[in-house]
């Protein structure tokens, strides 16, 4: 049992310290998410301002700092929180003989680095789409997702704003898949990581952007906000599901962008059950009730 304590002591003091190093700017650049983040949340706020989809949406517009709570909490605070817990999780499978390769089904630690960044983000993206799915489709998921999707205005920091109880499932099933891949992460994830940063702000920005015939590939704003839409396609619990790649939507038909004007509704059918305070979202979906 002594085991089990000081391992989660040491993964819960350790994310503190690596957290406050990289305020302190002594990790290196590329692996600093703390500062990445602000970058890439500045940039993307000034893109809104300088070129606006909807141009009578506010700069600070409605849950701006609410979803800045958000950004920071679920990236960082929930992270620490939760570390010991996997790592003890971790511990727990390692004494039943359960390896990070017991599942492997290809080992793409072999493979040359930009073909296991590639391999890793298609895979990683796909687990994602496919989770994001249950949230939707299942109703006791679906009470705690509710709190992303009571967006009544995106923009950037919308991607961060979920429920702490997702990153519970997200993560298991991301090592799931890295067990699948040889255990193995790679070396450079740092640049899938930022990628898949990017990629979720500007989905959530004010900003009209499409790709082109890119559009198959990757998600986009326009994509995106029909997902937060709140009338859908009848008999659907959801459409355009894609994190960063769009193209799991058109190969399974769950894609759907009727028309781009950017001036639709947000939300869903009893979206005033959500409480407005952040410590209170924080422990909504536990009732049946909601």
């Amino acid at each position: 049992m002594s085991r089990y304590v000081e391992a989660f002591v040491d993964s819960f003091v350790g994310s503190i310290h690596w957290i406050w190093q990289s305020i302190l700017f002594e990790v290196p650049w590329y692996v600093n998410y703390f500062w990445g983040l602000i970058l890439i949340s500045l940039i993307v706020w000034g893109m809104e301002i300088i070129f606006p989809w909807r141009k009578n949406q506010s700069i600070i517009r409605k849950d701006f700092w609410l979803d800045g709570c958000y950004m920071f909490f679920n990236f960082f605070v929930f992270s620490i929180i939760i570390s010991g817990f996997y790592k003890i999780l971790e511990l727990s499978f390692k004494d039943l003989g359960v390896s990070t390769t017991s599942f492997s089904v290809i080992d793409i630690s072999t493979m040359p680095i930009s073909l296991q960044l590639v391999l890793f983000f298609i895979t990683l993206d796909f687990v994602q789409w496919c989770t994001h799915i249950l949230l939707h489709k299942y109703p006791f998921l679906w009470r705690f997702h509710k709190i992303h999707h009571s967006v009544k205005e995106m923009g950037f920091a919308a991607h961060l704003r979920y429920h702490w109880v997702e990153n519970i499932l997200y993560k298991p099933l991301k090592t799931i898949m890295i067990m699948i891949l040889g255990g193995f992460e790679p070396e450079q994830a740092y640049v899938v990581h930022f990628l898949a940063i990017i990629i979720g702000h500007l989905n959530h920005s004010n900003i009209k952007i499409t790709w082109g015939v890119l559009k198959y590939i990757f998600n986009n704003p326009v994509m995106h906000l029909y997902h937060h839409s709140y009338r859908l396609p009848e008999g659907m619990y959801g459409v355009n599901f894609g994190i960063s790649l769009s193209i799991w939507d058109y190969i399974f038909k769950t894609n759907y962008i009727p028309e781009d004007s950017g001036t639709i509704e947000l939300g869903f059918s009893d979206e005033e059950k959500i409480p407005n305070s952040f410590l209170k979202q924080l422990v909504y979906g536990f009732s049946k009730r909601q």
